[in-house]
């Protein structure tokens, strides 16, 4: 197949019988041209399937475009998507696209995936930050770029952002747990070090020193290796001789993990709440923290918007709120475990 060469706006300029500077004007100021012209100009695009360029059309006058950037971890991760289908819905509604990435959640990628965004004269850019330095993107501020983190704070670089409420969703599980009797409560994580799974893990050892419990790090497994399968962390925990009666599991992928155990071991009486809802677990009975992934992508977006409108004004950390949504597993008593 032969491909064709796209139509240039000159092009449609000799198609139409007018100046490339009216054909522009058309695209860009079209109330400033005679209506006849605007006819004749469009007509001429359309039989040559001409499409302006908006990005090209801002880099030559030095500014930005109306396309907004989004970094985020892996494609098959619930939360990625429905959180970038928060944003775009958002921005889609003002006049913006938007135009997503992926770092696979490694800090390696991140700075390039940036640096090759930002090279398109974003709008703004959003990102869910993975390395442990965002500093280089304080020049790219300097120049009028608005950044926004989303779910964790960036580091080293003054820029807005919005997370969840990820303390006081695992003090509440936890208290939950506390209030039906429960005193060994098991907390796994992978990847640890995270803002978010140490705000969560945080939460956790607060609920517990609420109750005087004090040798709480028994009963922790955590990680920072995304290889490293969470069955075997959750196994590891359940042999215990003091094993747990309840256990908190601070991602959707752990959780799984989680029930994989249980089940594997006919166990029905250990009490589960995991952190992030995911799509079967009402099917399943699994009680969890919630929250709205869309929200906080519109949230995102408008936070956005608004720094765009107003690029000196202070810095800001918003929280999306969390809930638990109670559906069996954390509901069990320790007492469930003595007559199973």
């Amino acid at each position: 197949m032969n491909v064709q060469q796209r139509a240039t706006l000159e092009d449609v300029a000799r198609l139409a019988g007018v100046s490339s500077k009216t054909v522009s004007r058309v695209f860009t100021h079209r109330d400033l041209v005679a209506p006849e012209t605007v006819e004749r100009v469009l007509a001429a695009a359309k039989r040559l399937r001409f499409r302006p360029n908006p990005l090209a059309r801002n880099l030559r006058r030095g500014g930005p475009t109306d396309t907004i950037g989004f970094i985020m971890g892996e494609l098959n991760n619930p939360f990625y998507y429905k959180l970038a289908a928060g944003i775009e819905r958002e921005l889609s509604a003002h006049g913006f696209s938007l135009v997503v990435a992926t770092t696979d959640d490694t800090p390696e990628g991140e700075e390039r995936v940036a640096d090759a965004l930002l090279g398109q004269r974003l709008g703004a850019l959003l990102l869910i930050p993975v390395a442990e330095d965002q500093s280089y993107l304080e020049g790219e501020r300097h120049l009028g770029t608005p950044i926004i983190a989303i779910d964790r704070p960036a580091r080293n670089l003054v820029a807005d952002s919005i997370v969840l409420e990820n303390h006081r969703g695992v003090f509440e599980a936890t208290t939950r747990l506390l209030e039906r009797g429960h005193r060994r409560i098991g907390y796994i994580c992978n990847p640890a070090s995270v803002y978010t799974q140490a705000e969560r893990l945080r939460g956790y050892r607060d609920a517990l020193a609420a109750y005087n419990i004090a040798d709480a790090w028994r009963w922790e497994r955590l990680a920072d290796d995304l290889t490293r399968p969470a069955d075997g962390l959750i196994a590891d925990l359940l042999d215990r001789a003091d094993a747990p009666t309840a256990i908190i599991t601070g991602n959707n992928r752990v959780t799984v993990g989680a029930l994989r155990v249980l089940r594997d071991r006919d166990d029905d009486a250990t009490a589960l709440i995991g952190f992030d809802d995911f799509d079967t677990a009402d099917v399943l009975g699994v009680s969890v923290v919630s929250y709205d992934p869309l929200a906080l992508g519109k949230a995102a977006a408008t936070l956005a918007i608004e720094r765009m409108q107003d690029p000196a004004g202070f810095t800001r950390q918003l929280e999306m709120p969390t809930w638990i949504v109670e559906r069996g597993t954390g509901e069990r008593s320790p007492a469930d475990r003595t007559t199973a």
